[in-house]
């Protein structure tokens, strides 16, 4: 009777190490599935078609205002958006190429804005805006920003203004309680139709 018991112990114990086996092997296979499923996902994404890497993708409190026309001054007051904002590179993230932000919104498809920079333009903005970074630091100073947007959407704004002709501003702006103090501007663009086209596909 002992042998048998034994034997059985024995039998239950090789079939849950059996079981487990099969279940890690299970779980293995389901994440190669997802993992092949994500990479397959992103390499149909139209931003990063043309080899860029993403360096940030996240949805930022933006407000909104328009300035459609140049005789106008733009709404002291815009809307507040939740807008989807992606920074992308060429190169090297240590030493990028180009760098590329693109903006969305979840409320409207068409909505879609993108700023170009690569070393030699970024020299004109450093110039312009005083800036006291070079290049290479130049999207971890815009990470930082819009990361503060979120924490501190009170003392930290983005505020984007639409222009005429497709052209629009992004102005980082700090409340310092007694005035409001502009830290960056960058310059977007709207995007082509085709590039919309294919981005709301993709989505």
């Amino acid at each position: 009777r002992r042998g048998s018991k034994e034997l059985r112990r024995v039998g239950l114990v090789s079939e849950r190490a059996s079981v487990r086996e099969a279940d890690v092997e299970r779980e293995r296979t389901v994440d190669r599935m997802n993992s092949f499923d994500i990479s397959l996902v992103e390499e149909q994404d139209p931003s990063v078609s043309e080899g860029h890497k993403v360096l940030y993708d996240r949805e930022v409190p933006f407000e909104i205002r328009n300035q459609t026309d140049p005789h106008d001054a733009a709404q002291e007051v815009g809307t507040l958006e939740a807008i989807k904002v992606k920074i992308l590179i060429m190169g090297e993230e240590q030493n990028p190429l180009t760098l590329r932000i693109e903006l969305t919104s979840e409320n409207d498809l068409f909505f879609h804005f993108n700023h170009n920079l690569d070393e030699h333009g970024f020299r004109q903005v450093q110039e312009h805006q005083k800036l006291m970074v070079d290049f290479p630091e130049y999207p971890n100073v815009l990470i930082r920003m819009l990361n503060n947007c979120i924490k501190e959407p009170h003392s930290h704004l983005a505020v984007f203004v639409i222009e005429r002709e497709g052209l629009a501003r992004l102005d980082f702006i700090q409340n310092m309680e007694y005035k409001f103090v502009e830290l960056l501007s960058c310059n977007f663009i709207a995007s082509p139709e085709d590039v919309i086209r294919a981005h709301i596909c993709f989505r």
